[in-house]
């Protein structure tokens, strides 16, 4: 089953006195299975917004279909089975983080006792300002109780703006944990987020936004650029008490290490595999591997530069 699937959604905004009309989507084909975590990225201007907005039934497409968990985006029924965290949060002032979820869950049509919205807020690290104001709360602190509502009920489909944004490292790492705890019951996460340090850390598949458009989408492991050379491997092992520059390079690895004690290694997952495995029978030790150049940033920039 397929949670989103968008085909050739086009959103044109009209222009105004002095201003032409924008084209926001042009053409956008997307596919996202469930239980995916997806995560959405592209500069400023690329549509994301957009596009966010066409998938909740907040904006009506100039062209082409958008399905939101095998149904209409309109639909008060399968609204229902998302939970949403806007990027622009706005939390009533004069109420408070218990008031807003019961709020939420009675616009959900959920029968929640107190206990269980209690329970909400302690998972995001807000039970104890449950009754105090969110007038006063720092962004930070807005942004759990944000996040909270977003959780409200198991949703099947969590569509996330920005979900860590003003939160410290901790609160980060703390979002980061209950979002793979709904991925691991099945839902389905569809982030955006200019953080990309936090996208490639929770999501498994990533598209790429430029100009209204789809410019990569895949695992991220599979995001390099087309016709590239073949992965390359960054090892590094532990220290030996002889040199083991030879075992390693007879095993597949570069000469030498570089300065940061790295070795390289081209090839499939096989050729590494088998390069690992003589290596630590000529007594290398493994404390690092990891792929080069598949950041995020890397991914993003080639995108725009045109090298999709």
């Amino acid at each position: 089953m397929l949670a989103i699937e968008a085909e050739g959604l086009s959103k044109r905004y009209p222009g105004g006195v002095g201003r032409p009309p924008q084209e926001a989507l042009r053409g956008v084909d997307l596919r996202v299975p469930a239980g995916a975590a997806f995560g959405l990225i592209g500069p400023n201007g690329a549509g994301k917004t957009t596009f966010v907005k066409a998938l909740l039934g907040v904006v009506q497409p100039s062209g082409g279909r958008i399905r939101l968990l095998g149904g209409d985006p309109q639909d008060p029924a399968v609204r229902a089975r998302v939970g949403y965290l806007p990027e622009r949060l706005e939390l009533a002032r004069s109420w408070t983080p218990l008031e807003i979820l019961a709020s939420v869950a009675r616009y959900k049509r959920l029968s929640l006792p107190r206990a269980r919205l209690l329970a909400q807020l302690e998972e995001v690290g807000i039970a104890e300002e449950s009754g105090r104001r969110v007038g006063g709360f720092s962004k930070g602190m807005k942004q759990r109780v944000g996040l909270a509502t977003a959780l409200l009920g198991t949703p099947e489909l969590l569509v996330l703006d920005e979900p860590t944004d003003g939160l410290d490292p901790m609160g980060r790492m703390e979002v980061r944990g209950l979002l793979q705890q709904a991925i691991a019951r099945g839902a389905t996460l569809f982030l955006n987020s200019h953080l990309l340090a936090e996208t490639e850390r929770v999501c498994g598949r990533i598209g790429v936004l430029v100009s209204g458009r789809i410019a990569r989408e895949g695992p991220l492991d599979g995001l390099g650029a087309p016709g590239a050379a073949e992965t390359t491997w960054r090892v590094r092992f532990a220290p030996a008490a002889t040199d083991p520059s030879a075992r390693l390079a007879a095993a597949g690895f570069s000469a030498a290490p570089d300065e940061a004690g790295v070795f390289r290694l081209q090839g499939d997952a096989a050729r590494l595999n088998a390069a690992l495995d003589a290596a630590r029978t000529a007594g290398a030790l493994v404390v690092e591997l990891r792929r080069d150049g598949q950041d995020l940033e890397a991914v993003l920039a080639a995108a725009v530069e045109g090298r999709a």
